[in-house]
């Protein structure tokens, strides 16, 4: 082949390498376009209508009043239509289907809107059944008493029992009192299990559990690998930990330590600290202002919260909610947090808590597309809500933020690592029996469930079962039935925020240890917080965000680092 045959020959193939690509990228193109005609109508539909749904709640939650939040129902099915458009769902598998988009935040919006109508494609004559059973179980386990002799108790008379009587058969009949409610919902719970097991099935799904794990972007083996590396961790330090407050408590109540019982924990599941530690923070929070300590922090650290407490609602009122939460009004900036301060520990930790969702959702990108200003995953805000509430029994914090002296300082120090380990050890523990029983009671409902929960709890728990128990004590928990396949998320948290403490510690701040570190008045932690955990909002699924937030895939060991074994 002579020089002018060869070069034209070239030609005539970079041509067509030039046309193929020309038309591949026309045809990416045509295929994109009528998808971002699809969602920003999808936006303008919905945008409006969660605005209203959220401001309802917000009015019902601030009056109690029946009609307000008969109004959130309505607003909130009205939602729940759009997303159970079959039609809609329809063009939205097929674009996955049809493999990803060149458009990284397009492809990550269609993603977020598929997994968002996949949820609500369940038969709506199965969801009517599942919806109508569900709130029955939740009216029933709201009105139900259980009974010690012949009388009946509320579930707070049930606790204040468990937290100061000391003999050791009142404190029995007190716990077997709470369990009762078990025996009465388990039917109706199993029921309400196999319902959503039918559902996720004819959408293709093992189980409701794998179902819920793979909407909300969780791999069932990823979380098993998770749990399974923190329980490994904490076993020996668990014991331990375990073996100090049993030998406290058989003291107190007069009992050698291989009587103790479950009943003999100071709260009906043993998820939560026995009081048996020294420690009162209270005083010194008396007579502060709560939510003047928190505004002067966030401002310290570079995420200034003014305008979210402007639009707040921080103090009791007859027939507001008596909880605390935030909201996110309008992914626009309108975030506001609900509380019921009082100038407690418990409640400076809560306005912590609160702020920190607030700060996330209000420092989302400016040019983030509506779907994606959100948090990475429930999880992810909720590590940064208790990041910071942490801080509010962390000794250095309070000695500058509340001016202490260093005698002060030691004196809680002395006692609040100790609690802190005691109290992330337990409720870990306690979450992986959840986790773990969800999985298979999802897995297998016919099962012998009682026998389950009794093992987990004695696997994770190191809790001796009563003898020749066979009642239903897991359904007792309401969180089963009415936020399923949920409960591991609080835990999830826990861990990244102990990765982000780590990272936060030794690489933004540059410190061997945290050993003294209260971030206050540490500008650059707002500032990598808000540049690589808030304004990224949904981009990245939550996994991908924080290992490009901290370099690495979420690992236990750093909230064992930080509460097992601290380096200080």
């Amino acid at each position: 082949m002579n020089m002018t045959r060869l070069l034209s020959t070239l030609a005539i193939i970079t041509l067509t390498i030039g046309l193929g690509g020309c038309i591949e990228e026309a045809q990416k193109q045509a295929k994109e376009d009528p998808m971002q005609t699809f969602v920003d109508g999808h936006v303008a539909k919905i945008m409006p209508m969660e605005k209203a749904a959220n401001l309802a709640e917000w009015k019902a939650e601030n009056t109690g009043e029946g009609e307000d939040f008969d109004r959130v129902s309505v607003l909130q099915l009205e939602l729940k239509k759009v997303y159970a458009n079959p039609e809609e769902f329809a063009y939205i598998k097929s674009a996955i289907d049809a493999g990803p988009l060149a458009d990284p935040r397009l492809n990550r919006q269609v993603q977020v809107l598929y997994n968002a109508y996949l949820r609500n494609q369940i038969e709506p004559e199965l969801l009517k059944q599942i919806v109508e059973l569900s709130n029955e179980i939740s009216k029933k386990f709201n009105t139900h008493r259980g009974r010690i002799d012949d009388r009946e108790v509320t579930d707070n008379e049930i606790k204040e029992i468990l937290k100061s009587e000391t003999d050791s058969d009142k404190r029995k009949k007190a716990w077997l009192a709470s369990k009762q409610v078990g025996q009465a919902l388990a039917d109706d719970v199993l029921r309400l299990v196999k319902l959503r097991n039918q559902a996720a099935r004819k959408l293709g799904f093992d189980n409701f559990h794998t179902f819920s794990l793979t909407l909300s972007e969780q791999d069932p083996a990823e979380l098993d690998k998770i749990f399974d590396r923190l329980y490994e961790l904490t076993n020996e330090p668990f014991k331990e930990t375990k073996a100090e407050l049993d030998a406290i408590l058989a003291e107190k109540y007069g009992v050698a330590v291989d009587e103790l019982r479950p009943w003999h924990y100071h709260d009906p599941f043993f998820q939560e600290t026995p009081l048996v530690l020294d420690l009162d923070l209270d005083t010194y929070y008396k007579g502060k202002d709560i939510a003047e300590l928190a505004r002067q922090f966030y401002a310290g650290i570079n995420l200034p919260v003014e305008d979210v407490l402007a639009k707040s609602d921080l103090y009791e009122r007859e027939g507001k909610s008596p909880h605390a939460f935030c909201t996110n009004i309008d992914r626009r900036g309108d975030v506001r947090i609900l509380c019921n301060i009082k100038d407690n520990e418990k409640w400076m930790e809560v306005a912590l808590h609160e702020l920190g969702h607030a700060v996330y959702s209000k420092n989302y990108a400016p040019d983030m597309p509506y779907l994606l200003r959100g948090a990475a995953h429930i999880f992810t805000t909720e590590a940064i809500a208790m990041f910071f509430g942490r801080l509010s029994g962390n000794p250095d914090w309070m000695q500058q933020m509340l001016d202490l002296t260093d005698e002060q300082r030691n004196e809680i120090a002395t006692v609040s690592g100790k609690y802190a380990q005691m109290k992330q050890l337990i409720f870990a523990r306690w979450a992986m029996v959840m986790y773990n029983f969800e999985k298979s009671l999802y897995a297998d409902p016919d099962q012998d469930l009682n026998t389950l929960w009794w093992s987990l709890v004695s696997k994770y728990q190191f809790v001796t079962p009563p003898a020749n128990r066979n009642q239903p004590d897991w359904a007792a928990k309401i969180h089963i039935a009415s936020a399923a396949c949920y409960y591991h998320n609080y835990l999830l948290g826990e861990l990244f925020g102990s990765q982000l403490h780590h990272y936060l510690v030794k690489n933004v701040l540059g410190l061997e240890s945290d050993d003294g570190v209260s971030y206050v008045g540490q500008k650059k932690v707002g500032d990598y917080l808000r540049a690589n955990v808030f304004e990224v909002g949904k981009s990245y699924r939550w996994n991908e965000m924080i290992k490009r937030a901290t370099g690495e895939d979420l690992d236990p060991k750093y909230f064992v680092e930080q509460f097992v074994t601290p380096t200080k």
